[in-house]
């Protein structure tokens, strides 16, 4: 991941924890995955070995995708915490938006992005069905 999709990832986790997409903390994102709740979860790769130890597994035996990022302080700042060792997204949508950072693939619902449309299609779009008004 470059630095840039990892400044993007953690924009968005910032954004789900406020918008309630997303929960902090081993504790809230064990419980969430124990519900089948976590769609994804983003996991502090310097974490204590007692906290990657509680929540891993967990994540393994539900089948949740996770990502990596560094550092747990840099986690934490990003969901308004001194550091967190994992934030678990549980907004469908904000998963796969932070899925499509990730992976560089196109959005899960197959729509094309204006970048991906060819000029002529673009240009259709602006006149309309009409053609020029």
């Amino acid at each position: 991941m470059t630095e840039i999709e990892r400044q993007k990832v953690l924009r968005l986790l910032g954004l789900g924890v406020r918008g309630r997409g997303a929960v902090v903390g081993v504790n809230q994102v064990r419980e969430a995955a124990r519900g089948h709740k976590v769609e994804l979860a983003v996991v502090a790769a310097d974490a204590s070995a007692n906290s990657l130890d509680k929540i891993v597994p967990l994540l393994n035996a539900r089948r949740v995708r996770f990502i990596e990022v560094p550092s747990a302080v840099e986690l934490g700042a990003a969901v308004g915490r001194e550091q967190t060792a994992v934030v678990g997204i549980v907004d469908r949508q904000l998963a796969a938006g932070v899925r499509q950072i990730v992976e560089g693939g196109i959005p899960s619902d197959g729509a094309k992005r204006r970048s991906e449309e060819s000029p002529r299609q673009v240009e259709s779009a602006r006149k309309g069905p009409q053609g020029d008004v």
